[in-house]
């Protein structure tokens, strides 16, 4: 492990004003149609990414960073099963999720890729880069959902005894009724980000509008609560360390990777940031102050100049090895 570097800050887009969120089309990947936004290059060569969301986010939370890095890298962001515009699936796992990454990754004839992913989107990206290396040019992973013991790591904890009351979904229906997609959002951003007050209003009309959409499809809190139950049993196969160990798993990731965590993060606390950096034999580790548990959202361009540092360091020895090898012949 080391200390993640930034490039300079004109070295990444800076926009005046925030992009809307990129458009996107929904495409058949392999077992299901999944929703997937396309941020276009801004300039020649660049690279192709791959960006997973988290627990109850969609696609649209990697808006700021895509754009930020369009000058290096053409993005696709995936909603995953059941949430953004991507109708749910039978089942959710983290090794299902990574399927569903991956069959997108081979189909699109985009591999290999830099693959990003944010908590539950983490703990994919995890998963996916140790058991399909060959997919993965360099991981990033942001406050990634690496299983913990303590409790009291996640404010979010106080939800688990939840997953064992029957039909929980259905209950939580109810309950949200009542709540409009500005409850909805607020509360979120309360417990997301460091700054509540620093979301730019357009940024927070655009979420409004995306929970306006989650609370009128049927299958909202049944696929929360299911990809959440898919997450906490990651959590327990890392007691019993076997092939599914995210732990295990993490110490086999060949390729580059940087991890980006938030000092004020409350839904996975700022603790496990080095034991997930030392877990990954090439890491980089990136702690951020005044930043909660959404980095890419609260500090896009912080994040963009770490992966831009990655970035040239992987062409950096790229060209090393290929000047290795004139040498040689």
């Amino acid at each position: 492990m080391k200390r993640a570097r930034l490039v300079d800050s004109g070295e990444v887009r800076t926009p005046r004003r925030p992009h809307s969120p990129w458009p996107g089309i929904e495409h058949q990947v392999s077992r299901r149609r999944l929703f997937i936004r396309h941020t276009p290059p801004t300039a020649s060569g660049a690279e192709p990414a791959v960006f997973v969301h988290g627990l109850g986010g969609s696609a649209q939370n990697w808006t700021d960073l895509a754009d930020a890095l369009s000058d290096r890298l053409r993005t696709d962001a995936i909603d995953l099963p059941g949430f953004g515009h991507s109708a749910p699936a039978p089942r959710a796992t983290i090794p299902l999720l990574a399927q569903d990454v991956a069959a997108w990754i081979t189909e699109s004839g985009r591999g290999p890729v830099h693959l990003a992913g944010h908590s539950l989107g983490g703990a994919v990206a995890v998963y996916l880069a140790a058991t399909r290396p060959n997919l993965i040019r360099t991981l990033t992973l942001v406050s990634p959902a690496m299983p913990f013991g303590n409790p009291r790591r996640s404010h979010q904890s106080r939800y688990l005894p939840m997953l064992a009351v029957p039909n929980i979904a259905w209950l939580a229906d109810r309950a949200m009724r009542g709540r409009t997609p500005q409850q909805v959002v607020d509360d979120i951003i309360r417990g997301t980000w460091a700054d509540p007050d620093s979301i730019h209003p357009q940024r927070r009309r655009e979420a409004i509008a995306e929970a306006r959409h989650r609370l009128s499809v049927p299958w909202n809190n049944r696929a929360y609560f299911q990809t959440y139950r898919g997450l906490m049993a990651s959590f327990m196969q890392a007691l019993v360390p076997g092939t599914n160990s995210l732990w295990r798993l993490a110490r086999e990731i060949q390729c580059p990777a940087l991890v980006v965590w938030g000092k004020q993060d409350r839904v996975i606390d700022v603790r496990q940031a080095p034991p997930t950096a030392l877990a990954i034999p090439d890491s980089r580790l990136l702690i951020l102050d005044r930043t909660g548990h959404v980095a890419m959202m609260e500090r896009p361009q912080a994040v963009a100049r770490a992966m831009a540092a990655m970035l040239d360091e992987v062409h950096d020895d790229a060209h090393e090895d290929a000047r290795d090898v004139l040498t040689a012949l």
